[in-house]
């Protein structure tokens, strides 16, 4: 496995190590302790999710808040997506900007977003299955969102009209967040 840092403390993008033969290919999407060896983090996923998505969907910009914020790692199965996330960690030098990635099936990258960021997904690909690793259960009552087309974050989407769902077409605007999230240097 690669493991690339980005321009935002803690944002990691992941590169499976695949191997390939006439037959097709075989790779760990996870495994506990080379994730801890090469990141040096000391995450533990408690829940899995999976969603599938049409063409177009968007999902996001979600997020738990504390004590049930969560990190997470998001992969890919099948399709193709535009991941994004942005940073909400009060005190950090990128505080409300944002990172994206394609990840699709072919490329096999994953990304792992921190606690204190916000994520969500453009589906780029017919029937896309994503999938991702959560450090801290679902809590309906931690969910918050941001609208996803929110001028202050200026996020590219490259589509003016995805398909939603009606709380994120309604989600507050990131000048009316208040974060509890506090930037603090990666933790090993």
């Amino acid at each position: 496995m690669i493991v690339s840092s980005t321009a935002m403390s803690g944002l990691l993008v992941i590169e499976p190590t695949v191997f390939t033969d006439d037959r097709g290919y075989f790779f760990e999407p996870f495994n506990e302790a080379r994730f801890k060896a090469e990141t040096g983090l000391r995450i533990k996923f408690v829940q899995d999710n999976e969603s599938l998505s049409v063409k177009h969907a968007l999902r996001g910009l979600h997020f738990q808040v504390p004590p049930y914020a969560q990190a997470k790692l998001v992969r890919v199965v099948k399709g193709a997506v535009l991941d994004i996330a942005v940073d909400l960690r009060v005190g950090s030098p990128t505080f409300g900007q944002h990172a994206s990635i394609v990840l699709s099936e072919d490329n096999k990258l994953q990304f792992f977003i921190p606690e204190g960021f916000a994520h969500g997904f453009l589906v780029l690909e017919p029937n896309t299955v994503f999938s991702y690793k959560c450090s801290a259960p679902y809590n309906n009552e931690a969910e918050r969102s941001i609208r996803w087309n929110d001028a202050d974050l200026g996020i590219q989407w490259g589509l003016d009209n995805p398909i939603l769902s009606t709380k994120d077409a309604a989600a507050p605007l990131f000048k009316d967040f208040n974060s509890p999230f506090e930037f603090t240097e990666e933790k090993a």
